[in-house]
């Protein structure tokens, strides 16, 4: 519920700001208000890729007052993080939200201001000066801590394991995926299925029958040959006919048949 003297002006603002941010990129940011309270938003601000926070999810809460956007939205890191601009309550010291707030800022501006913050702090006004001096002084050992912070406070928990009916999905996906790709034989023929009906005693008969054909195959050319060979010997067996009817025709004829 909105604050009880929050003015009209202050209830459209927010209104366009909430239709404004639908318009927007926001990237990997989010910025929303709660359900129940457009007085009350939420921001998660990721690492910057490349400075000392990368990898982490920072939560930012904000608050309204009820003459906004007269007045600066009061944001707190509800994420504890190693930053010289930044105390451990999550106090923020940057200048938009103090003397240099103005009504023509919005929330989704302010955040993209507290994402540069965390890629570029300012030593010149830390709200932690012992971090201040020790990343001008210790560089190194200033942004070891700032990693260790992260990795300690502002990393993402890891997504749940899939349930059983998911994992049970998953390893028939992998037996259908070996299956398919297991690989076939390129000169190799499957062996041929006997019909219904059928059985293993007739395949051998049927072989059987071919080598009668053959063997049938062989005796007729056999019989060829036989019949080439008595052709050959007919001119000699008609000269020695010649022969013999020459000699005198009282004379006995033998014949010679092979």
């Amino acid at each position: 519920m909105p604050p009880p003297l929050a003015s009209t002006t202050t209830l459209k603002r927010i209104h366009r700001e909430v239709a404004d941010l639908k318009k927007e990129d926001l990237g990997s940011i989010t910025l929303r208000p709660s359900d129940d309270n457009l007085f009350q938003w939420k921001a998660t601000l990721p690492g910057p890729e490349g400075s000392v926070y990368e990898g982490g999810i920072f939560n930012v809460d904000i608050t309204l007052g009820h003459d906004y956007p007269f007045s600066a939205p009061h944001m707190t890191f509800r994420t504890r993080i190693y930053h010289m601009n930044i105390n451990d309550r999550g106090g923020i010291c940057i200048d938009i939200l103090k003397h240099n707030w103005s009504p023509a800022l919005s929330l989704f501006k302010v955040i993209l201001s507290l994402s540069s913050l965390l890629t570029d702090p300012n030593p010149k006004d830390p709200l932690v000066p012992s971090i201040a001096q020790e990343y001008t002084k210790h560089r190194e050992q200033h942004d070891r801590t700032a990693r260790q912070w992260t990795q300690l406070y502002a990393r993402p928990p890891p997504p749940p394991p899939p349930g059983p009916a998911a994992a049970a999905s998953s390893t028939r996906a992998k037996g259908k995926g070996r299956a398919s790709a297991a690989p076939t034989g390129t000169g190799a023929r499957p062996a041929p299925r006997a019909a219904p009906g059928t059985s293993q005693q007739e395949t051998i008969v049927i072989e059987d029958s071919d080598n009668e054909g053959a063997s049938a195959l062989r005796a007729a050319k056999r019989k060829r040959g036989a019949e080439q060979a008595d052709a050959a010997e007919a001119p000699a067996r008609a000269t020695r006919r010649r022969g013999a009817a020459a000699s005198g025709a009282d004379s006995e004829v033998i014949v010679i048949e092979d």
